[in-house]
């Protein structure tokens, strides 16, 4: 543990090893409520189809979980550094699941009725509200489990439970929805945010040191909310992540609309990007902690990020699919982009937060990722409605680069 934030508490012993089983129970309960998350806005046509919505009811509906998680994100941080991230983490997961639970019971569309919009969207909201504590508490934990060397790799290793989730919703929400309707895509997210819990339950404990305090007589750091580089490194975090969203969230309709893929194909796409994803964000945690540039490499990441969607713009100016094929590489190759430094990124505004106030800052930006998640489905269909979908992704470009400045310079030697 960082010497400046370590004191010596009674506590369960843990072998080493341990730590493994705490980053596992992290991952596991980050997979799960991003299989909902993520997951949902992959049944998006049916959806649409079921619920009677238009493409900007829809985005209503979709954003509403963003919504919740934006509003609850920074509460949870602020209750995980106060109250420890174990019974936020396990309370958060069931309440989740009951969330979800409900759902299936009472906000599906059947033959003789269709619930309203703002049911629907109240029913998303409150799972986003609820869902939120997945994030601070699981990295809270991680940070204090994991030393420095370790902790970029820890990190990333972590946010591959978000495009794994997804790519679980990705690859199982279209099926279920088309073939067995919406009480069986919530009854099965259910079933995957309870059973973290369990592994919660019996893994997730404090570390032999804990890094709740400082030593004796020593100043106490700053706390986030009044750090100015943790305000700029958490807004950089939550406005490269528009562009990640617009593909998440909106990627199944333009699949569907402009390159005619059916659901097989969309299925595969979207998982792709998720799995793509996993393998870049473990291999960019590996390669920061072994060479210590987790600065560099978050500025180089908004210039391949936009350059990325500058090619998917330029491969659908047309109008029309040139080629299928191109189209769905190009949108693979500009997800698995923007969705490669997440982990190095939350691991960088961790370690500026420290330890034992990483619950809050980690909050601060996922509060702004998720106003990212509300606001990227509400204005997407209107500036799709306006203009084209080259025109939508040249846009999710000029917002990946315009995040440049806000990641710190690297450090002189």
């Amino acid at each position: 543990m960082d010497a400046e934030y370590a004191v010596k508490v009674p506590a369960r012993v843990f072998g080493a090893s341990h730590r493994w089983k705490v980053l596992g129970v992290g991952v596991a309960a980050n997979a799960g409520f991003s299989a909902a998350a993520a997951g949902i806005p992959t049944t998006a046509v049916w959806m649409r189809t079921g619920y009677h919505l238009g493409n900007a009811q829809l985005g209503i509906a979709l954003g509403a979980t963003g919504l919740g998680i934006a509003l609850s994100e920074l509460p949870w941080g602020v209750a995980t550094d106060r109250f420890g991230d174990r019974p936020v983490l396990i309370a958060g997961l069931l309440a989740t699941a009951l969330a979800l639970c409900s759902m299936a019971l009472f906000v599906v569309p059947s033959a003789g009725s269709v619930p309203p919009l703002p049911l629907l969207a109240a029913a998303m909201a409150l799972v986003g509200l609820l869902g939120g504590s997945v994030n601070g508490s699981s990295g809270r934990a991680i940070m204090s489990w994991f030393n420095e060397g370790e902790r970029g790799v820890a990190m990333s290793i972590r946010q591959t439970a978000v495009p794994l989730g997804g790519g679980i919703g990705a690859s199982l929400l279209p099926w279920l929805a088309s073939t067995h309707g919406f009480a069986a895509v919530f009854s099965v997210l259910a079933l995957l945010c309870a059973a973290p819990a369990a592994f919660a339950i019996r893994w997730l404990h404090e570390p032999p040191h804990a890094v709740a305090a400082t030593k004796p007589g020593a100043r106490a750091p700053r706390g986030p909310l009044g750090d100015r580089q943790i305000w700029r490194v958490a807004l950089g975090i939550g406005a490269l992540c528009m562009p990640q969203l617009a593909v998440l969230t909106f990627g199944a309709v333009f699949l569907h609309d402009f390159g005619r893929l059916g659901t097989a194909g969309i299925s595969a796409t979207m998982a792709a990007i998720q799995i793509g994803a996993m393998v870049m964000r473990v291999w960019s945690g590996r390669h920061t902690d072994r060479r210590g540039n987790r600065r560099g490499y978050l500025r180089g990441s908004t210039l391949v990020a936009a350059a990325s969607f500058a090619a998917l713009a330029a491969a659908v100016a047309g109008g029309h699919p040139l080629s299928i094929a191109v189209v769905v590489a190009s949108i693979v190759f500009a997800g698995v982009c923007v969705s490669a430094w997440h982990g190095v990124a939350y691991a960088e505004l961790a370690t500026l937060a420290g330890p034992a106030r990483a619950g809050t800052a980690l909050g601060m930006a996922n509060a702004i990722v998720y106003v990212g998640l509300f606001i990227v489905p509400l204005l997407l269909p209107h500036l799709l409605a306006a203009s084209s979908w080259a025109v939508v992704w040249f846009v999710a470009g000029l917002v990946a680069l315009a995040v440049y400045p806000l990641f710190p310079r690297p450090a002189r030697s």
